[in-house]
């Protein structure tokens, strides 16, 4: 260890980062750092002095070296290949290296009752959802090879992106340029991402996963709704369609259930298709076709279902006043 360190360790802890221009990445791997109780009093130093960094307890997108031993997270060396996992090819950004390094502990920080089992699962999900992205954009890695598959935008978003947004906080070519501005408006960005990040995190946490349990119960007494087992009722509304595949695919039922009727916010109840997947709107199988577009008491005339309230003109949704009668145009569509 260095005297420089050996001197700081009774001291606040330091993080450092380069000075300059700032982009998504470290902006995002600095507000990680400062989630952790080790590090949630540091100071953080913007600097590309050798001396800073060897002061520092972590360096960050800076120095030209990654050494997790030494604190040192940098990736634009040009040896460097390091990916989240072997389930990945993205190569990491400081954001993703300071994840993969610390994730586990920032989620448990975030979550503390949160079990061992989905504090894992939540790890790589929040990297597959949200820091990946980051990396990708800052190692200049495109979702989509637009120019190999030759085709080409409906629309510009790079303004809406949080790296883009990022990118707009630095100081312009026409304003103050100073060392000082440039930190102030890194502070600002940090914030603005660091917080986007928290809210996901809580969200899966808080939200998201309990969702899964209630999914998994209704699939669970599936037979107690209706004996062919593709229809389900939810206790209450909650977002369902990624936990049903994932729990389909955990029971080894993948592709089975075909309805989900549930209690909408105005106490009535609805019937939804299952779609292929979580972003398609393709469906397993629709509600009938003859009925769709149908609507109030023509639909309960043409069912023969009382309380008929509608059937989307494209056979994925439908409404009726209450849970039999849902039912009912669930079963018929079977």
């Amino acid at each position: 260890m260095s005297i420089a360190k050996k001197a700081k360790l009774d001291m606040t802890k330091q993080i450092c980062t380069h000075s300059g221009s700032f982009h998504a990445d470290e902006a995002l791997a600095v507000y990680m750092l400062r989630l952790l109780p080790e590090f949630k009093d540091a100071k953080v130093v913007r600097s590309r002095d050798p001396a800073k960094w060897e002061e520092s307890d972590i360096v960050v997108d800076v120095s030209g070296k990654y050494d997790a031993t030494k604190g040192l997270f940098d990736h634009h060396q040009r040896e460097f290949f390091e990916t989240f996992s072997d389930k990945f090819k993205t190569k990491l950004s400081s954001a993703g290296l300071v994840y993969k390094h610390f994730g586990r502990e920032i989620i448990k920080t975030l979550l503390p009752s949160l079990e061992d089992k989905d504090t894992e699962f939540l790890y790589e999900k929040v990297y597959r959802e949200f820091v990946e992205a980051l990396d990708a954009n800052d190692n200049g890695i495109s979702n989509i090879d637009v120019e190999e598959l030759g085709v080409k935008p409906k629309f510009h978003d790079k303004n809406i992106t949080i790296p883009g947004i990022v990118s707009r906080m630095n100081p312009s070519w026409n304003e103050d340029a100073s060392d000082a501005s440039f930190d102030k408006n890194f502070f600002r960005a940090s914030e603005f991402i660091g917080e986007t990040f928290v809210k996901l995190v809580k969200n899966y946490g808080e939200s998201w996963l309990p969702a899964k349990a209630l999914v998994q119960k209704a699939i669970e007494e599936r037979y107690s709704i209706d004996s062919s087992g593709r229809i389900i009722k939810l206790q209450q509304f909650c977002p369902w369609k990624e936990h049903l595949y994932e729990v389909e695919k955990e029971l080894g039922i993948a592709g089975q259930i075909l309805f989900v009727l549930f209690e909408d916010s105005s106490g009535k109840w609805r019937v939804s298709t299952v779609p292929i997947s979580s972003t398609s709107f393709k469906f397993r199988q629709g509600l009938p076709e003859p009925l769709r577009g149908v609507r109030d008491a023509e639909l309960s005339e043409k069912s023969g279902v009382p309380g008929c309230i509608f059937i989307h003109a494209a056979g994925f949704i439908g409404g009726a006043e209450t849970f039999e009668s849902v039912l009912k145009l669930a079963q018929m569509s079977l």
